[in-house]
């Protein structure tokens, strides 16, 4: 996988400046342009698991606009071709052409595009166009506009003169067979986003990293809810290790499929120390029960682990489960005796191992959905 984690600014002068070397054999992604950003530590908003969809694009002549949200890396293979050409694993439209043979370059303003639903309605802090293997036919420039049309409107009703669409990225030039990477500003709450090429081109993959803002009449008409679901706003903040897996996958809906859809740290040598993941949930909450799930983590499922709460940036941690052994590859759960209102939960494994997935079942407290309530209202616009 790539290695270079250099970034440098795309050539907005030179047309070709940006095209990456034709394949010459090997690791395709031997010379693959990688980008280091912050923002890729929030959840995809884009995620297939969440919900997420691209629902409808002009053109995808070459290659489906569905493969934008594979969830695994691209692939190549160099002789793979069928009756409309090479097989990319990608978004590829067609070459575009002028009006006749006198003006045979597209218009300035020609574009292809394609529409996503997000997986659920949120902030949008980054987003990355991946056009790994993409050499020579990537989008000279792209521009990703975003709306909120509420409940599930189709790519009619999404197109249609009254919706409102918001620039988030005005057309920038960018690399071929390179992550490219664009950090949005701003505080408001989108349901979709248009992507365009300009003029034509392909993409790999898209990535809209950003968070949750849950609709509060839902989450009051669930009842008890899992209050750290990213569904429902939960969110990843930090976390002792990294190394196999993302920690953020212990708050994903539904059942883990394999040993890497969970937390899985590196083994830890270093006695007296442990390993440990802290979540914030939406809003103010009260917990009543707990879910611990080791599911597809046989041999490398955490050996013990506890809980703690907090409520507020600075208040005190307590105890919600004293250390307590896990069994390998099952589900695990805990009624409270007594409510935990927290903002915020630590989840420690002893002394290290996977967690596939966690569930805090209950619900926001008066004070919670008055906040959320808020906040839900402000990223409205």
């Amino acid at each position: 996988m790539p290695t270079d984690k250099i970034q440098t600014e795309p050539d907005s002068t030179d047309p070709h400046a940006n095209d990456a070397a034709p394949y010459g054999g090997g690791d395709p992604y031997a010379d693959y342009r990688a980008g280091d950003f912050p923002f890729t530590e929030l959840v995809d908003l884009a995620d297939r698991r969440l919900g997420a969809g691209v629902i409808a694009a002009n053109d995808e002549f070459f290659a489906e606009r569905e493969n934008l949200l594979i969830r695994e890396p691209a692939v190549f293979d160099p002789e793979r071709f069928g009756h409309k050409g090479k097989i990319m694993d990608g978004w590829e439209t067609r070459r575009r052409r002028g009006t006749d043979g006198d003006h045979p370059f597209p218009a300035p303003e020609d574009n292809d595009w394609a529409i996503v639903r997000l997986g659920t309605p949120g902030i949008v802090r980054g987003i990355v166009v991946d056009t790994a293997h993409f050499r020579g036919n990537y989008p000279q420039r792209v521009s990703v506009q975003a709306t909120a049309v509420e409940g599930a409107p189709g790519p009619e009703e999404l197109l249609a003169d009254d919706v409102k669409w918001e620039e988030l990225v005005p057309p920038t030039p960018v690399r071929g067979h390179a992550a490219n990477g664009f950090e949005i500003t701003g505080g408001r709450r989108y349901t979709h986003l248009r992507i365009c090429q300009h003029p034509d081109g392909g993409i790999a993959r898209l990535r809209v990293h950003g968070e949750v803002v849950p609709d509060p009449a839902w989450l009051a008409a669930l009842g008890t809810i899992d209050l750290i679901s990213i569904l429902n706003g939960g969110m990843y903040e930090d976390a002792s290790d990294r190394f196999y897996s993302s920690p953020a996958q212990i708050i994903l809906p539904g059942t883990s499929r394999k040993m890497d859809d969970g937390w899985e740290n590196r083994r830890r040598r270093v006695r007296d120390t442990n390993d440990w993941v802290r979540f914030r949930l939406p809003a103010q909450g009260a917990v009543r029960a707990v879910e611990i799930d080791t599911a597809y983590l046989k041999g490398n499922a955490a050996g013990w682990i506890s809980l703690q709460g907090r409520d507020g940036e600075s208040g005190d941690w307590f105890e919600i489960i004293p250390r307590t052994r896990l069994q390998p590859d099952t589900p695990h759960r805990f009624l409270l005796d007594t409510e935990a209102v927290v903002t915020h939960v630590r989840l420690d494994t002893f002394p290290d191992g996977g967690v596939a997935r966690m569930r805090l079942h209950g619900s926001l407290t008066e004070t919670g959905t008055t906040e959320l309530a808020r906040r839900h209202r402000e990223s409205a616009g």
